[in-house]
């Protein structure tokens, strides 16, 4: 015979396990013995061990009683079932698994692959993390509404960014983030960036971001331009010279017909 702390012992479980379960009616209490001690048998050891591989298996303690008191089949079939419940949260922990463990390739929890090269693309091009972060929190918001749009936009930017004249510009642009909005150097970037986009007005617009929402255009003004003040006054000498926008930047003229 066994005392409570050998029961335990015996099972693997805590006095205070025991305690609990004889609390909860699972495990019944035996009368103190002569010499004030509470005396368990080998019964005892056989109802507490089925009461915590049922409990560590997630089984409910009101459904462990039930269990207890079943009939040998229907105790059979209740483990096939607690069995089967058991290999679908097994499944659920191994997808999740998965997802975990793509946190260690950052972006692409997150971001479709197009845009985790481009990315990368920009960094190796000398671009601030800053500006990289900032490129990377946008993505998300596309991503979010449009995982496959971002993709296709992320793919023509890819090619984008190999035009000399837009990589000098879009260099030039994350170095002016910092600068004054008085700053000299912002006048001669407007010049050249109206210039650019006179050779490339037909592609413009292309990319059809209002097409993914009619929130979207104005959300990421809203967010990255505000962010610089060099930037507002840059976008304003921009528009000066006949072109509105930032996201979505177009002719003036265009967006008032």
């Amino acid at each position: 015979m066994l005392t409570i702390k050998q029961l335990a012992d015996y099972v693997g479980v805590t006095v205070r396990a025991v305690r609990y379960y004889h609390a909860r009616g699972l495990l019944p209490e035996p009368e103190r013995d002569a010499s004030g001690y509470r005396r368990y048998g080998a019964r005892a050891v056989a109802d507490l061990a089925r009461i915590h591989t049922l409990a560590e298996a997630g089984v409910p303690l009101s459904r462990v009683q039930a269990l207890l008191q079943a009939s040998p089949d229907d105790f059979s079939r209740a483990v096939v079932e607690i069995d089967q419940d058991l290999e679908a949260e097994i499944e659920r922990l191994q997808r999740t698994r998965e997802r975990v463990a793509h946190l260690a390739s950052g972006d692409r929890l997150v971001l479709p692959a197009a845009v985790v090269d481009y990315l990368e693309r920009l960094r190796v091009l000398g671009v601030s993390e800053r500006g990289i972060a900032m490129e990377r929190e946008g993505w998300v918001v596309v991503a979010v509404r449009a995982p496959d749009r971002a993709a296709e936009w992320a793919s023509a930017k890819l090619t984008q960014i190999d035009d000399p004249t837009f990589r000098m510009l879009y260099l030039a642009f994350d170095q002016a983030f910092d600068m004054s909005p008085d700053d000299p150097r912002l006048l001669p970037l407007a010049d050249d960036v109206c210039r650019f986009l006179a050779t490339v007005e037909p592609e413009l617009g292309a990319a059809g971001e209002s097409d993914v929402s009619e929130f979207l255009v104005p959300l990421l003004d809203s967010w990255v331009l505000t962010a610089s003040p060099a930037w507002v006054r840059l976008q304003a000498l921009i528009e000066a010279r006949g072109w509105t926008g930032w996201t979505q930047i177009e002719r003036a003229q265009r967006r008032a017909e």
